[in-house]
């Protein structure tokens, strides 16, 4: 979603609770779509990476991520040992990249899969700040594959860069459909079609009118993410989508409910990791990593 970048689903956030950040970014808990975090809004909501310090975060001033408590470079992902998930082998490791700001997520409106915005010169510097980390080699990346929306392929062109990697595009990867929703800030979705939007926020299977639901969504995750184990194998693969896709994963790689769909921020330009086992287990091991941008 573009919702709200980083909140609730997609890009557009629900303004619930966001409070406001420097840099016209959100501080925000995901209760929105791509607009931020998830629901969150477009810009650069207050995400603490799963790993961060707590020394109070220095660093700040590169000014690419608005925050309140810092957040110290997150340790490097590993694969998950076979002695605590029961895998066999290794893993088919996917290293999520969420793309950068776009114009509707700084607006906190609905972006999904309909509206094609380019990134704003902010979202194209926490793309190259995204691509110069991946570059550092604390991954062995193997290979790109983005959703084919401008925002995400655009984001995707920096690590191509940096990295020497061709882009394979992925249309299973692409943003939600928010039918109607599309264009709007949360709250004016909500007034328009208020019980239809109360329910869709915990209702995988309901859609926004001439859209397309959560669950719909997270099975075309799943069948992206089984063509790269099938095409490529294991290894660690960058992929370059929108937070409603990366929460796909994320969930798909805990096991858990839909639930985590609104209650996970992901800012963007955010790195997250999920590993596949060809066995059956599967773990996540790093969550809205956003040391670059600070």
């Amino acid at each position: 979603m573009s919702g709200a970048e980083g909140g609730a689903h997609g890009e557009a956030t629900a303004g619930r609770g966001a409070g406001a950040g420097t840099d016209g970014c959100a501080v925000g808990r995901n209760a929105e779509a791509d607009t931020d975090g998830g629901a969150g809004t477009d810009g650069c909501a207050v995400g603490r990476n799963a790993e961060a310090d707590t020394d109070g975060g220095a660093d700040a001033d590169k000014g690419l991520v608005s925050t309140t408590s810092g957040a110290g470079a997150a340790r490097e992902a590993t694969s998950a040992s076979p002695g605590w998930t029961g895998a066999v082998g290794e893993p088919t490791r996917l290293l999520l990249l969420r793309h950068g700001q776009t114009p509707m997520s700084a607006d906190r409106r609905y972006s999904g899969s309909t509206s094609n915005p380019s990134l704003t010169d902010f979202g194209r510097r926490q793309a190259r700040a995204a691509a110069e980390r991946l570059a550092l080699g604390d991954w062995d990346i193997s290979g790109i594959i983005a959703s084919p929306l401008a925002r995400a392929l655009e984001t995707a062109e920096y690590a191509s860069a940096e990295l020497g990697l061709d882009i394979r595009v992925d249309d299973d990867l692409r943003e939600t459909d928010f039918g109607t929703w599309e264009g709007l800030t949360f709250g004016e979705a909500a007034a328009r079609d208020a019980d239809i939007h109360s329910r869709w926020l915990t209702d995988p299977e309901l859609s926004p009118p001439g859209g397309e639901a959560f669950r719909a969504v997270d099975d075309r995750v799943a069948r992206a993410r089984r063509r790269i184990a099938e095409q490529y194998g294991t290894g660690t693969f960058l992929v370059v989508s929108h937070v409603t896709p990366v929460k796909a994963l994320l969930r798909q790689g805990i096991g858990c409910g839909f639930e985590l769909f609104t209650r996970l921020h992901l800012d963007l330009a955010s790195l997250s990791v999920a590993e596949f086992y060809a066995d059956g287990p599967s773990s996540v091991t790093l969550v809205n990593d956003t040391a670059h941008l600070r």
